[in-house]
């Protein structure tokens, strides 16, 4: 979304653009997500959710996101298919990703599929972190575009450009674990969001994570992701969930014991947490905080925004794609 957004501003702002696109199509992760764009109601919510992220970068986040939206829906012409997140924390829109995806393209101007990204003297940097590279690292599921790999992390990195952010916090969800079968449209229907009712045990037995996680359960996500191959058992008392039954259904391993039933998990990275340090025009900076020159990163490249908790990846995408092109 970072990378089509920025292309789809920077044309309106007079400028030639390209787009060089990895993948084979466009869209990347936004493309597979459940599509919804929101923020926190309250800035200080999203500091107590997010307490070791970088305050600049959230504040600049949480107060052009609502702008943001209304430049992509004149942009793009795209209604929500939803105007609200069912969550009184948090504020924002759902859309169809396909349907975003298709007419961000269309914006985004000259787009080249399959092709690595030029050394250019003015690059913005959106090739959605690194989860592919953590995911094979550590032996977890991939619940992202398979292209993430860190290209835009290693590009900075060989010019001099500092980090932000752990490198190993992840947004993750608990997935059905192998032998289930995952598509990339089944992405967001088996995410196994009951963790909080659950009892949640390692390989082991060991109850490694007794207390409720947090409303985004990625706390929990993390969790199992730092437990023996990733993976962890979920025990309930309703073997009727919907997500149990989509569990079930995608041939996991779902065991009735004791009136409840217990489903098999593992971490499925979605997009990393650290990244590329930049500034609030989203320059790549290096340690001593200078800027690289004509180095710019935007999406999830960018680290040090929800560290240390959850926020939505596609409103960082939209806000600093657009603070990029302008800044550009």
């Amino acid at each position: 979304m970072a990378g089509l957004v920025a292309a789809a501003r920077a044309r309106q702002l007079g400028n030639d653009v390209t787009v060089y696109e990895k993948g084979d199509r466009t869209g990347g992760s936004m493309l597979l997500s459940s599509c919804v764009i929101w923020r926190h109601v309250h800035f200080e919510d999203f500091r107590d959710d997010c307490p070791q992220g970088d305050e600049g970068l959230q504040r600049l986040i949480w107060e052009r996101l609502d702008e943001s939206l209304a430049w992509l829906e004149s942009t793009t012409g795209v209604q929500p298919v939803r105007d609200d997140t069912k969550n009184p924390r948090t504020t924002g829109r759902r859309y169809d990703p396909g349907e975003l995806t298709a007419a961000l393209s269309r914006e985004a101007g000259e787009i080249r599929l399959r092709q690595p990204f030029p050394a250019t003297e003015q690059v913005v940097l959106a090739t959605g972190g690194f989860p592919v590279r953590v995911a094979r690292e550590r032996g977890l599921l991939v619940r992202s575009n398979p292209w993430s790999e860190g290209d835009g992390l290693d590009h900075g990195r060989s010019l001099g450009a500092a980090t932000a952010g752990e490198l190993d916090e992840l947004y993750a969800r608990a997935m059905p674990a192998p032998p289930a079968r995952i598509e990339e449209s089944d992405y967001v229907r088996l995410s196994q969001l009951y963790g909080g009712r659950a009892r949640v045990t390692n390989e082991f037995g060991d109850e490694f994570f007794p207390q409720p996680p947090a409303w985004h359960e990625n706390d929990l996500a993390q969790a199992i992701a730092r437990q023996p191959g990733g993976k962890a058992w979920f025990e309930v008392d309703d073997p009727a969930h919907p997500k149990v039954q989509a569990a079930r259904e995608a041939g996991g391993d779902v065991i009735e014991a004791d009136g409840g039933v217990r489903v098999h998990v593992a971490a499925g990275v979605t997009h990393t947490l650290g990244g590329l340090r930049v500034d609030e025009h989203t320059r790549v900076l290096r340690e001593d905080g200078s800027p690289l020159d004509g180095l710019f990163a935007a999406g999830v490249d960018v680290g040090g925004v929800a560290n240390g908790g959850y926020a939505s990846g596609l409103a960082q995408a939209l806000v600093l794609g657009l603070v990029a092109a302008e800044s550009l």
